[in-house]
């Protein structure tokens, strides 16, 4: 893959289709105005699209919802934001038409997809790329260096007070509070925690002794909140308190972590998380259209930011109607667009697809079919 940033010049084909009644199990309010030059090119089509899924791409989604809609006058597209989990068990049992998920679908979930989805199974389609942003709320403090080993030390309640000797030795120069740490997690299903944990696993070993979860280990101390915006406003509303979020999400008096790689450290942007997705590879196992990506936490590019998350929509790779097919192809076709990678950048500092995973994107999203 190239680096991640360039986005794709390409029209969008989308079939023309009837409307289409489809009972939702969710909803979303579509708030906003459609973004300049949103109607796209083809025909439209119409009808109800509902997803589930993951918090992180929350405003992204509502920059697609509201597109989408503008240009293509009946057609609604739901999506409720109730975590990574959520998503893919709504794909799976059939009340979502697509989910979204920060996480690639495990193994046996993939298997399980074949029996709603046909032989080929579901599609893992990336549709944003996201650093996931270690934040604190320190008085006057906007950024600290941390490496890996000292995040999990954080996260596992093993440093007390924030001017512990672990971080004063990464922050030479810095007047560290007598502070009391308080780590804060995802209470729910959440993919920001499987590539959050993932990447300490990976990074930190021999601190980080759990394995990569949606789920916070239960043997660990600290509050929790649901969702990205839950753990976004406890840490905003709690002195010393740290979490880890969606970027996005991030504002306000809230600090940020450069994290090491390699021999130096690396600030978070779109470009950095870009820089190590580059560095990932297909994970094997899968139909020749699914483009999930195993990424390499322990990448010591230089620049790059390995505490990334790439969000997938999770689609069918048959559905029983046409209608659904031809619903669900002008959406994520959309979504993956150089329009739609830009309007999820200007309202979420997301790293736009790049050309040639777009590309490869644009391909799965066509194979899709009515089942036979």
């Amino acid at each position: 893959m190239k680096a991640l940033r360039f986005g794709r010049h390409a029209a969008i084909a989308v079939i023309a289709a009837g409307a289409l009644a489809l009972t939702a199990c969710g909803s979303d309010q579509v708030t906003g105005a459609a973004p300049a030059g949103s109607q796209s090119a083809g025909p439209k089509v119409t009808g109800t699209l509902t997803g589930i899924g993951s918090s992180a791409q929350g405003a992204a989604m509502d920059a697609w919802k509201t597109a989408f809609a503008a240009a293509n006058q009946g057609a609604t597209v739901q999506y409720s934001p109730d975590g990574s989990g959520a998503g893919r068990k709504a794909l799976l049992d059939g009340s979502a038409q697509f989910g979204g998920s920060d996480a690639y679908l495990k193994d046996e979930e993939y298997a399980s997809s074949k029996t709603i989805c046909g032989p080929d199974g579901a599609l893992n389609i990336p549709v944003y790329i996201s650093p996931i942003a270690i934040a604190f709320n320190l008085p006057g403090i906007t950024e600290l260096k941390l490496d890996a080993a000292t995040v999990a030390k954080i996260f596992r309640g093993e440093i007390a007070t924030w001017n512990d000797p672990a971080i004063a030795a990464l922050n030479e120069g810095v007047s560290l509070p007598d502070l009391k740490v308080t780590p804060v997690n995802r209470s729910d299903d959440s993919g920001t925690t499987t590539n959050f944990t993932d990447y300490l696993a990976a990074a930190a070993p021999e601190v980080w002794t759990d394995k990569a979860a949606g789920i916070w280990p239960a043997t660990l101390q600290g509050e929790n909140a649901k969702g990205t915006s839950g753990v976004v406003k406890t840490v905003t509303d709690t002195p010393g308190a740290v979490t880890y979020a969606d970027d996005s999400a991030v504002s306000g008096k809230l600090g940020v972590a450069q994290i090491k790689v390699g021999e130096s450290f690396t600030k978070i942007s779109a470009d950095a998380a870009a820089k190590a997705v580059d560095a990932g590879k297909a994970v094997e196992g899968r139909s020749a259209n699914d483009l999930s990506i195993k990424l390499d936490r322990k990448t010591s590019i230089e620049g790059a930011y390995p505490i990334v998350l790439v969000s997938f929509h999770v689609v069918c790779s048959t559905y029983d109607k046409q209608e659904t097919v031809d619903l669900v192809k002008a959406f994520e076709n959309y979504v993956v667009s150089e329009e739609g990678q830009q309007a999820a950048a200007d309202s979420a500092k997301s790293a736009p697809l790049s050309s040639a995973l777009a590309e490869k994107a644009t391909k799965a999203i066509e194979s899709i079919k009515v089942k036979s």
